[in-house]
């Protein structure tokens, strides 16, 4: 396994303990998460979006992505991009995340 496949598998674990408080799933099993990028430099890039774009706890959660990030040993700044393209589709979520919602 590559050093930056372990990295990236330590992050989502991080990832999944960050909850938007009005959804109780976590945003990586929600489908928000678009994108992990372990820089060379040991910087971590993430891309990711809202359920909805005027979401009113945007800067809590991407302040909790960030953090998350930035907890996993070895690894130096996390810059969070967040984007609304493509847009976010609840088919988007991990079918564990859709059968918590009852959607399945």
């Amino acid at each position: 396994m590559s050093e930056k496949l372990k990295y990236e598998e330590a992050i989502i674990q991080g990832l999944k303990t960050v909850f938007d408080p009005e959804i109780p799933v976590n945003v990586y099993d929600l489908g928000l998460i678009y994108k992990i990028d372990v820089l060379d430099s040991m910087d971590v890039e993430v891309e990711m979006t809202l359920t909805a774009p005027g979401c009113p706890m945007a800067d809590y959660i991407v302040n909790e992505v960030k953090e998350k990030v930035e907890m996993v040993p070895d690894l130096k700044e996390c810059t969070v991009n967040l984007v609304f393209e493509p847009a976010w589709d609840k088919d988007m979520m991990t079918e564990e995340a859709q059968l918590e919602l009852g959607m399945l």
